[in-house]
């Protein structure tokens, strides 16, 4: 077992205090938008040697031994790399509007972006990797988000509404609200919802000018129920991002607001963005995003067109398996990562880890002892350990004498492990 240290990302829309108020540590002064654990080359864990101490990036202490680190069974599926990463994600602001690739997406992506010459970091690089990114949030605290396309109908009863607030004001709707009522009223429903999307998307000036005629008039007394969650969606996105597409994007969206201890899964394909909330994120381990609004860096259309999936969803929540002693565990429709969630009483039996190939785990309450045939390590409230697939099994105790309830996160793989094999 080995304790880790992570790469804390300061982006803008980051919460200044909620990461190192959970994991109990000082506030750095910076905003502090997602803690990075694993093994993902671009900010790697570092691991403690046990045998000196010596610091070692979890990417290049795997390499050493990819079938001890990480067990055959996952480099014969994902090859000789960590297969997923885990992240603490603290939005204060919201996130762009974006959608990840499929696997065959990113593949050739990033082999045709090489071939053009392409740098690694160049700001109209699209595909950093060549993997896919499915992911999963799980809400800490009240979480608020984008998800997805809701049904057309839904989104022509909301413009149906704001249209309805212009002729109460004795005005003229903008044309935009029209077309897209007309975009939406098609009998393909998931060909209106791109023909109303790409509208916005590449609307450019007549569209921030008609956007900022709708919030204008949403801000002069309009009434917005029954729809006042959406509405005031779009006049907050558009004081962080004024006249930005992605602001009426938005009302073509499901809008969610996940309670803690509740999760969604997002597959490749589905647009989504993040508003404000703290949570764990736990992804295949790529950095593949294509953005599609509410930012101001690179948004490649054609290529955004090409990967985002216009069939409308009902939200994808994921629900937990109880598993021994009550935990919780959240399997997504994904093979690369799991999430076990954890939870101690002073008092309480071992918990086996939910382990197939390596693990990650952070402590976020209390102190916790890991406990395997090959050793064991302690982590209190903030710590985290890489556990490489040899170990297993592991069993979570909580610290004796501790008068603590403790919490922690575990990510392995989706693929079957011991419980599911019997």
């Amino acid at each position: 077992m080995y304790e880790i240290e992570n790469v804390l990302r300061d982006y803008a829309w980051g919460s200044t205090t909620a990461i190192a108020a959970l994991l109990g540590r000082p506030e750095s002064g910076r905003p502090e938008a997602e803690l990075w654990i694993g093994a993902h080359p671009d900010s790697p864990s570092v691991a403690r040697v046990p045998e000196d101490g010596t610091p070692t990036a979890l990417d290049a202490l795997i390499s050493r031994d990819p079938e001890h680190f990480l067990g055959a069974d996952s480099v014969a599926r994902f090859g000789p790399r960590l297969p997923f990463l885990a992240k603490v994600l603290a939005a204060a602001q919201p996130l762009s509007l974006q959608v990840h690739p499929s696997l065959e997406q990113a593949r050739a992506g990033f082999a045709r972006e090489n071939a053009e010459g392409l740098a690694a970091d160049a700001p109209n690089r699209n595909y950093r990797d060549d993997n896919h990114k499915p992911e999963m949030i799980f809400a800490l605290t009240p979480f608020e988000a984008l998800c997805g396309f809701r049904p057309a109908a839904r989104t022509r009863e909301i413009l149906q509404h704001v249209a309805a607030a212009f002729d109460a004001a004795e005005g003229e709707a903008p044309a935009l609200v029209g077309a897209l009522l007309e975009d939406l009223g098609a009998a393909d429903e998931s060909a209106g919802l791109r023909a109303a999307f790409e509208r916005l998307i590449t609307g450019g000036s007549s569209v921030a000018g008609d956007t900022a005629l709708v919030v204008a008039a949403l801000l002069s007394g309009a009434p917005l129920a029954p729809y006042e969650t959406e509405l005031a969606t779009v006049i907050s996105l558009n004081e962080k991002y004024p006249g930005d597409p992605g602001v009426l994007i938005s009302l073509l969206l499901n809008r969610i607001s996940l309670q803690p201890g509740e999760a969604v899964y997002l597959p490749a394909g589905n647009v989504h963005a993040y508003l404000h909330g703290l949570g764990v994120e736990v992804m295949a381990s790529s950095d593949n995003v294509l953005r599609g609004g509410l930012t101001p860096k690179f948004i490649d259309v054609p290529e955004l067109l090409r990967t985002i999936d216009f069939q409308p969803v009902a939200v994808p929540m994921l629900p937990a398996e109880r598993t021994v002693m009550d935990q919780e565990l959240f399997r997504p429709p994904f093979e690369e990562f799991q999430l076990q969630r954890i939870e101690l009483a002073p008092d309480a039996g071992p918990v086996p880890l939910a382990q197939s190939g390596a693990a990650v785990v952070i402590v976020v309450a209390g102190d916790i002892y890991l406990d395997s045939p090959r050793g064991d390590l302690r982590l209190s409230r903030g710590g985290s350990a890489f556990l490489a697939a040899a170990e297993a099994p592991v069993n979570v105790h909580p610290v004796a004498g501790s008068r603590e309830r403790a919490l922690a996160f575990a990510v392995t793989t989706g693929l079957p492990h011991s419980a599911d094999r019997g």
